[in-house]
């Protein structure tokens, strides 16, 4: 048994992985609120040409998303992490030196294209490495907490994109805004390079203690570099299939808000644009806030009655609550009502988001990075319909059906639970708490 506390380098990792992710997805919406506010318009692109630009980062950052599984594994968390940083800081940077090139608006359709689709690539590593780096550091009893934190930390930085980043832009223009947002971003990347490993035993200043902490939970689990009969397996663990269709059920409903929120105050409820504005602000940040404090009553729950109860408990209770509120959302008229309606079903659904990136590495532990990279690939390609389908849904049958069809879509996922079961700790007696450092 050792004798000294265990040392809390293993925080230090989250709160890095938190920061990483907050400005990874503030790079990644400031595109959008320059293109609202710089790109779109007369004798500039028009809002098709923008949203092939905001489509092909996703399409690209979906179609990599199993082949960086590979690399994290294979790589590992710290080299994969510094990667992203760099690689989306770079490119983010890139569009605002396009800016200095002096070109019209038009002109940078294509180098838009290229770039944001380069971006798309770099970014795959963000969400599979930040979760697979938590289940290496983090034992299962604190592990939602800190992936709530985590997932948390890109509603924070999507939500404060749009005053922020414009506020960047009304003082020093579009490029130099680009710019700064990259470095501070590449910043970031070095100093998780410089102070990260990939596991406490690969730590310098990870004590004993806090090594045997974590190895008693976690396991020691190398890196591998799974075959392609590996990878095909996963697509026969039952647990993580019905996972990943759950949190496409979930990212339907999250893209549904991400695109259109705005717009539905805007359109349905005629609030002015900078209510509108401040609103939507207000839903997504209740979304961040959800993911903290669920990650937190997820594992408090996993330790009473175990990790599969305590996570359908979550699911049921979090999707089951989104659908109710969104229902009431669009059931009745009065602004501040719908605002807070949304605002609380949104934050409801993020109670829930720790709980599908604890449980997919737990799910396979060799290739943990895959099977991060696989729940997150079911997420964008289910999510990615939400755009497209609701404003045709709207459009034929109002949108007060196009959010019933998102909530149909959330209970479905919520009950897919009912069919996933983690082998890493069937009884409560398997998650019992990490002692205080």
């Amino acid at each position: 048994m050792p004798t000294s506390k265990p040392t809390n380098i293993r925080w230090l990792i989250v709160a890095m992985l938190v920061s990483l992710v907050f400005l990874a997805h503030f790079n990644r919406a400031s595109i959008s609120v320059a293109g609202t506010e710089k790109f779109i318009g007369v004798d500039k692109l028009s809002a098709v040409e923008m949203g092939r630009v905001y489509f092909v980062f996703l399409l690209i950052y979906t179609i990599g998303m199993l082949p960086g599984g590979w690399l994290i594994d294979h790589l590992g968390t710290r080299w994969a992490m510094t990667a992203m940083g760099l690689g989306l800081g770079f490119c983010a940077a890139m569009t605002g030196v396009l800016g200095w090139f002096g070109l019209a608006i038009y002109a940078l359709y294509l180098p838009l294209l290229l770039i944001r689709g380069l971006a798309g690539a770099a970014c795959v590593p963000l969400h599979p490495g930040a979760a697979r780096s938590v289940s290496l550091w983090i034992p299962i009893s604190r592990r939602s907490t800190a992936n709530g934190l985590v997932t948390g930390g890109a509603l924070v930085g999507i939500a404060l994109s749009y005053p922020v980043f414009g506020w960047m832009m009304d003082r020093i223009d579009w490029p130099a805004a680009f710019v700064i947002a990259g470095a501070a971003l590449m910043i970031c990347a070095l100093i998780w390079f410089v102070l990260s490993a990939d596991d406490p035993a690969s730590h310098r200043r990870s004590n004993l203690a806090e090594r045997e902490l974590v190895v008693k939970e976690v396991g020691l689990v190398p890196r591998t570099r799974a075959t392609l009969p590996e990878v095909l397996e996963l697509f026969r663990n039952r647990s993580l299939v019905l996972l990943t269709l759950s949190y496409g059920a979930l990212s339907y409903v999250q893209y549904l808000f991400f695109n259109w929120i705005e717009y539905y105050l805007e359109e349905e409820m005629h609030l002015p644009k900078s209510e509108s504005r401040e609103a939507s602000f207000i839903i997504l940040i209740s979304m961040a806030i959800g993911m903290a404090c669920g990650g937190w009553v997820s594992d408090r729950l996993c330790r009473w009655l175990g990790h599969s109860i305590g996570c359908r408990i979550m699911a049921f209770a979090g999707m089951g609550l989104c659908a109710v509120f969104s229902l009431l959302g669009v059931a009745t008229k009065e602004p501040q009502s719908v605002v807070w309606c949304f605002s609380l079903s949104l934050g409801s659904l993020g109670l829930c988001e720790g709980i599908f990136w604890t449980t997919a590495p737990a799910l396979e532990k060799r290739s943990g990075g895959l099977a991060c990279a696989l729940l997150n690939t079911g997420g964008n390609g289910v999510g990615m319909f939400a755009p497209l389908l609701t404003p045709m849904i709207a459009e034929a049958f109002g949108w007060s059906s196009a959010v019933v069809v998102a909530c149909v879509v959330c209970t479905i996922g919520g009950m897919l639970w009912l069919g996933i079961r983690s082998p890493s700790s069937a009884a409560p007696e398997a998650t019992k708490p990490e002692p205080e450092a």
